[in-house]
């Protein structure tokens, strides 16, 4: 039976059958499983359905408490369950909008400038695999110098792509004929002498979430697998702008969680064994492979970072706010984020040097200029770190911190405040099933792959009893984090460590502020099994790498950008690939 008919469906049965919940909606009335009463002999909402609920809301009520409420609550079910019946599509934004600035600080402007770090490319590889793996920064120069074609460059990428796909299942849609002319377009172009910059003739891969124009965007998700984007994205146009070319639409976990898709999952190019992690899959998989020279993710709550330390790249997860999402998948308003996957850190900076600028038709977007200069002298940076995070961590991540020592920066020890962090997450999860109701409503929910009590469809429907009060109060304890992390950035330039050491991941996505995960080297392990797909071989070891962390100010994205360069290069590490792949 579908969800959501009459009202009287809406007050069938117990608990089940009535909400206090998600912005004030009314519960499904019959659930997978609930008996189908004759509707003629339905008994209407009674005190006895609002004292099973009260469990459910770890609330108490007197007899005279509920039978006033049952006097009122029938015609407030019946409102929001005509209200339910109005269309509201995914691009339509809440009225309050997220901002993570706080009151009464100020934040300093930038001047829209990147100084590159200088090095030089040097001589082009004569193989086309050592091409394919070169950074952004040395491609740019070779291109730039007419040493390399965007048609050659391109080309190598979609023969990598039709070799590889089949075993990374990191390409949901590939466009060669979309590449091939845009990248003919970037030759011509330079050869006239109209170089537009660092991503001219650069061929990347956009997550599939993110709209363009006639162009298949299937969210990763069945219910959409036969989308075609009627829009572009601000940020694909931005791209286009900058003479970037598309090779296609990488993969990510449907709707935007893990990486299984609704045809496949994304591997690891480390351990093609294991997943990718996600939601970014493909972005990160393709990235690592040297199947695309960057590409574009998305982060919520953690899709950048997460697999970006699976694959081995570097992510950049923006402030909220600096990057336009007009034109992507919403899944929670008030924390996505879009931002670049590369593997070199100068490459993260030259790829959001593109992607930010301010976008009316975003109603989260903050207009702020970006600058980062890659010969800063990192020596006497303020950088706070808590020691118990690295006597948890690895060697990576103690190495990192070391290479932090060693390049001079003043190393501050903090500690987070005692806070109950994981209550932040009904915000993801109450927003995400608003955004997403009529997959619930409509038991489309039950056609994606990935079904399991944390899994999109079970979370939604558990997020129907989140009360509001509740979630009200949740914002307000978000708005307190934000102090507490303002008041421990208070003279610092930034903060290391392992990516999700101390709640730092969900604690910066829900304040906004930026995070650099950056390859810090390597672990030999088995394969890790994750999203309910078990490894084929749990006892074989694999040499896989990781990232570890950098966090700075709100809009300081240029202290981690030149603190994360200099350690990179003291790691030694960024250029190793994955042997499957070389």
């Amino acid at each position: 039976m579908k969800k959501g008919g009459s009202r009287r469906d809406f007050l069938k049965t117990g608990a089940a059958g009535m909400v206090l919940a998600g912005g004030g909606s009314a519960a499904l009335g019959q659930e997978n499983g609930a008996s189908s009463a004759n509707p003629e002999t339905e008994s209407p909402l009674t005190e006895e359905t609002i004292r099973s609920a009260e469990a459910i809301f770890d609330v108490r009520y007197t007899d005279a408490e509920r039978q006033m409420m049952v006097d009122g609550m029938e015609e407030w079910i019946d409102r929001m369950s005509r209200f339910r019946r109005i269309s509201k599509p995914n691009e339509l934004a809440p009225a309050c909008s997220f901002d993570p600035r706080l009151l009464n600080v100020d934040y300093p402007e930038q001047d829209n400038q990147l100084v590159r770090s200088g090095q030089d490319a040097g001589q082009l590889p004569s193989g086309d695999t050592d091409i394919a793996f070169a950074p952004v920064w040395r491609l740019s120069q070779w291109i730039e110098r007419r040493q390399l074609s965007s048609r050659r460059l391109t080309d190598i990428y979609l023969e990598r792509i039709s070799r590889h796909n089949g075993v990374l299942q990191c390409f949901v849609t590939v466009t060669p004929e979309i590449a091939r002319a845009q990248a003919d377009d970037a030759d011509r172009e330079i050869a006239a002498g109209q170089y537009r910059g660092a991503l001219h003739g650069i061929p990347y891969g956009m997550k599939d979430i993110i709209d363009i124009a006639d162009i298949a965007s299937t969210w990763g998700a069945t219910p959409y697998r036969d989308r075609v984007a009627s829009e572009t994205a601000f940020i694909a146009d931005r791209l286009r702008e900058a003479g970037a070319v598309l090779l296609g639409k990488t993969t990510n976990g449907a709707i935007a969680y893990g990486d299984i898709w609704f045809d496949g999952v994304t591997k690891n190019p480390w351990n093609p064994e294991e997943g990718s992690s996600g939601s970014s899959a493909g972005s990160a998989s393709s990235t690592a492979a040297g199947l695309v020279a960057f590409s574009i993710g998305t982060e919520t709550l953690g899709s950048i970072v997460s697999p970006s330390n699976r694959c081995g790249t570097t992510g950049l997860r923006p402030t909220f706010g600096r990057v336009s999402r007009h034109g992507a998948m919403a899944l929670c308003w008030s924390l996505d984020k879009i931002g670049p996957i590369t593997r070199s850190v100068e490459d993260a900076g030259l790829v959001l040097e593109v992607l930010n600028g301010f976008d009316r038709q975003d109603p989260g977007a903050i207009e702020m200029g970006f600058s980062a200069d890659f010969t800063r002298d990192v020596r006497g940076m303020r950088v706070g770190f808590d020691p118990a995070w690295f006597e948890l961590g690895s060697d990576a991540d103690r190495a990192t911190l070391e290479a932090a020592r060693s390049a001079g920066v003043d190393l501050v020890e903090i500690t987070l405040p005692d806070l109950p962090y994981d209550a932040l997450f009904a915000v993801v999860e109450a927003e995400s099933a608003a955004a997403f109701e009529e997959l619930t409503l409509t038991d489309q929910d039950d056609d994606l792959r990935w079904q399991a009590p944390f899994a999109w469809p079970n979370t939604w429907r558990q997020a129907r009893f989140i009360s509001a009060i509740d979630l009200i109060n949740v914002d307000r304890f978000r708005r307190q984090v934000m102090r507490e992390m303002h008041t421990l950035f208070e003279g610092l330039d930034a903060m290391i460590g392992p990516n999700f050491a101390g709640a730092m991941l969900t604690i910066t996505n829900y304040t906004g502020h930026p995070q650099l995960a950056i390859k810090s080297g390597f672990n030999e392990i088995a394969s890790r099994a994750a999203f309910d797909v078990e490894p084929a071989n749990p006892d074989t070891l694999y040499r896989v790498p990781q990232t570890t962390s950098l966090w700075a100010p709100l809009f300081q994205e240029g202290n981690i950008l030149a603190l994360g360069r200099e350690i990179e290069n003291r790691l030694g590490v960024a250029d190793m690939r994955p042997p499957l792949f070389s």
